[in-house]
């Protein structure tokens, strides 16, 4: 039985070494976008650097994280830490340091399971702003910068054991309005993409400053709150408030929205799953729907294999073309690749943005990548027409291995 690094370097091997009869003869300068099977080529094919490729890969794996793989303990040494920290969505164990190199559109290295279907935490923010994408592409949203509450009517939280006592209920509200109020109703689809909304409230049992909470306990509760658009904070309640919303706009659950309009089309495959909370279900036109998480912060989110992740990053890379289809449009792809005023390495959630080659200093300031705690990162180079997902790195060895990949790219 081989070892599981024994086996990354056979499929590092068998992919460096695919015959050249099995490649496809399409010009360089042409888009290739997979089908079922996605197409390989060999380095020598795609003109690119095989040994320099070779230590590119062999740094993503020896830069793998040092945190757990089991993620349930991982969980509780880190997000669980904090107050109302505890679990509420689905966690499983991670697997082995993973990943894909996709230049002009083929594969051209492979590294691990590329079907395992894991947790890719953040990179969910990723599909949510998507989905949110297609309705303002359609006209459900007339502007980004209209407030949210003139789209979200008031939700029923689904409760299948409601309080014995009917007097407890008393003077408690029967609906939850997460839009209303002096500040939430300030708040832009533009401020929740950008997470500069400094959204208050609790949902799903989290308060919003229960999620990396300020070093001063006092002020946890009582700090005055920042107007919408002037102060960026990652916050995943605010997130997941985003998310409550966008079930309202579509009144479907959006794994289904997300599947028909985004990974259909890209051909991705039928093993992915969106997650929400035990506690995230509301009734909605009559049903019980359960409302989706932005990330695994407190378990849940998306569930999904490399493969699938570097067909949505090069979605991205097209600008949201896929073969003869625009199924995101370029405008929302320029907005969603416009840095945010307070944090200019954050476009809409999750695109992370390389500006002033801040984030990797490595790779080029027209860089972005979708990214997700682990890390989970699938980069997006449109310089090097080059998408490489990497799963379970380091964030600190992130941009070695950028640098050796691009080095490999530019035969340098």
């Amino acid at each position: 039985m081989l070892g599981p690094r024994a086996a990354v370097g056979l499929s590092l091997f068998a992919i460096l070494c695919v015959s050249p009869q099995l490649a496809t003869a399409q010009t360089a300068g042409a888009s290739y976008f997979p089908s079922a099977d996605w197409e390989r080529r060999t380095p020598a094919e795609a003109r690119i650097s095989e040994a320099l490729l070779k230590q590119a890969v062999e740094a993503a794996i020896a830069g793998e994280t040092k945190a757990p793989r089991d993620l349930v303990m991982n969980h509780y040494q880190t997000f669980g830490r904090e107050p109302f920290g505890y679990a509420i969505g689905p966690i499983r164990e991670r697997g082995d340091p993973t990943g894909i190199v996709v230049h002009g559109g083929y594969i051209v290295a492979q590294w691990g399971d590329v079907n395992r279907v894991d947790m890719t935490h953040s990179v969910t923010k990723s599909m949510l702003s998507s989905v949110v994408g297609v309705a303002y592409d359609r006209g459900m949203i007339k502007s980004l910068d209209d407030p949210v509450k003139d789209y979200v009517g008031p939700v029923q939280v689904y409760n299948p054991l409601p309080a014995a006592n009917k007097s407890d209920r008393i003077g408690s509200s029967d609906l939850i309005f997460p839009f209303e109020g002096p500040h939430n109703s300030q708040i832009t689809w533009d401020h929740m993409l950008r997470q500069t909304s400094d959204w208050e409230g609790t949902l799903w049992g989290k308060p919003d400053w229960a999620d990396r909470p300020g070093e001063n306990p006092a002020q946890w509760t009582t700090r005055p709150r920042n107007k919408p658009g002037t102060a960026y904070k990652y916050n995943d309640t605010r997130v997941n408030a985003l998310a409550l919303a966008t079930l309202n706009l579509w009144r479907r659950p959006l794994p289904q929205v997300l599947k028909e309009n985004i990974l259909d089309p890209i051909g991705a495959s039928n093993t992915w799953r969106w997650f929400g909370y035990e506690n995230s279900w509301v009734i909605l036109d009559g049903s019980v729907v359960q409302s989706m998480t932005g990330g695994g912060h407190w378990g849940g989110g998306m569930y999904i294999n490399a493969l699938d992740m570097a067909r949505f990053g090069y979605l991205t890379l097209r600008r949201g073309k896929w073969k003869d289809r625009q199924l995101l449009s370029e405008q929302w792809i320029a907005r969603a690749l416009t840095p945010t005023g307070p944090e200019p390495t954050y476009g809409f959630m999750n695109f992370f943005l390389n500006t002033n080659q801040k984030l990797w200093p490595s790779a080029p300031a027209s860089a972005f990548a979708h990214i997700g705690n682990g890390t989970n990162l699938v980069y997006v180079d449109p310089e090097h027409d080059l998408v490489a997902v990497a799963r379970w790195i380091d964030n600190k060895a992130i941009d070695g291995f950028l640098q050796k990949l691009i080095a490999a790219v530019e035969n340098k």
